[in-house]
């Protein structure tokens, strides 16, 4: 398989470095608007050459790892590709992705979501592995191709991927939960921070705790704005959801009520006993 690869960012880059592995890939290029990225994935080894946009329908393989805006318009652009291409798209929400491919290639796309990542973004943040044993969900394969489905499963296992399988409105709502929400929470805490404590108290009292729940606000404005936009309506409802929890706390802490509190926090730590 040729493969061309649309981002070389974090996703798009890690992504190369880990394909190049595969005895099954033979050429890895790569596509982005940013010049820079593009230097920075050439001298970093990420891709053997850039292309153009038009030069990418001549590969097997197109993945398109760019923020779920950028995939909608290349869908557009992609309506003429060959019958047995795949197109795969990375995008943290699946449903608005989802309806807008053209009708013309719905067989020759296939929508997934690696949950992985960092807080880094970048060509200089691709990490080899960033993939291995981590979950990729694969939404409403059945609109896909026979063959686009095999290139997908093929690829992904071969990356030691771990597949699950749903419809794209059922992703949205759980990413919103499990991914979206404590991003936003997470900027959150950094703001209200920052507008309270001076600099030097920061650095001095910001232990192994805080650093741990900042540090999702490291992440891309850029391209966190764009996924609170596509989910907003599940965002909000996890938002709101979390708000409930943090009110009975606080009203818990404010009436004395221990007890209660204690239930709660005994009641969250649940959550690692299903990881574990």
């Amino acid at each position: 398989m040729n493969v061309a690869i649309i981002g070389l960012g974090l996703m798009g880059g890690s992504l190369a470095l880990s394909l190049k592995k595969l005895d099954f890939i033979d050429e890895i290029v790569g596509h982005d608007h940013n010049e820079k990225h593009q230097k920075d994935a050439i001298s970093l080894g990420l891709v053997k050459k850039i292309v153009s946009f038009n030069k990418l329908k001549d590969y097997d393989v197109i993945f398109l790892a760019i923020p779920v805006n950028g995939v909608i318009a290349a869908l557009q652009e992609l309506k003429d590709v060959k019958e047995n291409t795949t197109i795969i798209d990375l995008g943290s929400t699946k449903e608005k992705i989802v309806t807008a491919v053209p009708s013309e290639i719905r067989k020759n796309f296939v929508a997934a979501h690696p949950m992985t990542g960092t807080e880094n973004f970048g060509p200089h943040a691709a990490l080899e592995g960033l993939y291995e044993n981590k979950v990729v969900v694969l939404c409403d394969l059945e609109d896909s191709g026979i063959h686009q489905r095999e290139v997908a499963r093929k690829i992904f296992k071969a990356l030691k991927m771990k597949k699950y399988f749903m419809k794209s409105h059922e992703h949205d709502r759980h990413a919103a939960f499990i991914s979206h929400m404590p991003h936003a929470i997470s900027y959150s805490l950094a703001n209200t921070v920052m507008k309270q404590e001076k600099r030097d108290n920061i650095l001095a009292l910001a232990a192994g705790g805080f650093r741990s729940m900042s540090r999702l606000a490291k992440s891309s404005p850029y391209m966190w704005e764009d996924i609170f936009r596509q989910n907003k309506e599940n965002l909000l409802e996890a938002i709101e959801l979390f708000q409930k929890e943090l009110n009975s706390m606080k009203k818990n802490i404010q009436n004395d009520e221990w007890d209660k509190v204690h239930q709660e926090m005994a009641e969250a730590n649940k959550l690692h006993d299903i990881f574990d």
